[in-house]
């Protein structure tokens, strides 16, 4: 229904842009303009085919629709007030700028987050790295060099905390498939520990032939493993979603990973907690945070490493792609995040 909104929306511009070249009093411009925004919502809402499509279409209100209303007020309201032409094109100027950062430039800009804890449970150093999110539904250069900066990192052991792929067309997400097969390959996509992957909430029920025939073990039900010096707990898909769920201490330094981080709200006592599914909100407001990470946890969580009341840290990766299908493919304020944890011999706790 985007073309349907988009063609509408444009004749709701065209009013109210006819109606800054009529009305001179400001105050009714200003009722007019209010209106108008009540029946833009109006139709976002009754074209609306869910909750990602509902935001897609505001992306198009925002930043499509309101920069050309506000260019179009500045041009018609110049000669009547210099002052309302100035402030509609620099707002107009600003909702560009933002656009062209969310769309264009953060969803690329990898950023390597490095975290490093200390435990006494270990005798030799640890680097963990967390591979959250891919969720890409084209595999090309972006993805390639995702991956070569794990490689790059030299870690000891791999966690991948589900969404892959995320493209519904059955043929498609099988060429996909191959694609991303052939590129793990390429780049040597191993860890001495091992690699293990969970499942995430966009992945078909046959998700583990994804990593057929390479050095990945996909993990279909919460299972445990003894890894070195590490006991790694790997969540199974609706586990990781459970406020209550309840895993045991070990004696070995315990890793529990998971997709979703709602499984740190319950019983979990590990020394590290390891989840991606947020994005870390995909959209971060200034002095606000996310406005909405998909998960119960506090917003505060939904990013970065928190130290839990219960003891342990749980890290939450912002992933490496973002959300697809129907969603706007923007990120703000919230670049995509390869994350990179070290742990070293010593003291219980976190270097910061």
């Amino acid at each position: 229904m985007d073309l349907p909104y988009n063609l509408l929306q444009l004749v709701v511009d065209g009013v109210a842009i006819a109606l800054a070249a009529r009305l001179s009093s400001g105050s009714r411009l200003l009722l007019a303009l209010l209106s108008l925004a009540l029946v833009s919502a109006l139709l976002i809402w009754l074209l609306q085919s869910g909750a990602f499509h509902l935001f897609r279409l505001w992306a198009y209100a925002v930043f499509l629709h309101a920069p050309l209303v506000l260019l179009g007020i500045a041009g018609v309201r110049w000669a009547r007030s210099k002052r309302t032409a100035v402030v509609c094109a620099a707002a107009a100027i600003g909702l560009l700028a933002v656009a062209g950062d969310a769309f264009l430039v953060e969803p690329s800009r990898l950023e390597v987050t490095r975290l490093r804890f200390t435990s006494d449970k270990l005798t030799a150093p640890l680097r963990i790295a967390v591979v959250a999110d891919l969720q890409t539904d084209r595999i090309g250069s972006y993805e390639r060099r995702a991956l070569s900066r794990v490689m790059e990192a030299e870690p000891d052991l791999i966690l991948m905390p589900g969404d892959y792929i995320h493209e519904p067309d059955p043929r498609r997400r099988e060429e996909l498939a191959g694609e991303l097969r052939a590129l793990l390959r390429e780049v040597g996509f191993r860890a001495p520990l091992g690699v293990f992957a969970t499942r995430g909430n966009v992945e078909d029920n046959v998700w583990p032939r994804l990593f057929r025939d390479l050095p990945v073990r996909p993990v279909l039900v919460t299972t445990g493993y003894d890894v070195g010096e590490i006991r790694l707990t790997a969540l199974g898909l609706f586990d990781s979603f459970d406020t209550t769920l309840e895993v045991p201490a070990s004696d070995r330094f315990h890793v529990v990973v998971g997709h979703a981080p709602d499984f740190a709200l319950g019983r979990v006592q590990a020394d590290l907690l390891i989840a991606g599914h947020t994005h870390g909100g995909q959209v971060r407001l200034p002095f606000l945070g996310p406005p909405i990470t998909f998960s119960r946890v506090p917003r505060a969580w939904a990013a970065g490493a928190t130290g839990l009341p219960g003891g342990g840290a749980l890290i939450v990766s912002r992933g490496i792609g973002m959300e697809r299908g129907r969603a706007p493919r923007l990120r703000f304020l919230c670049r995509p995040e390869l994350v990179i944890v070290d742990v070293e011999p010593g003291p219980q706790g976190r270097d910061r």
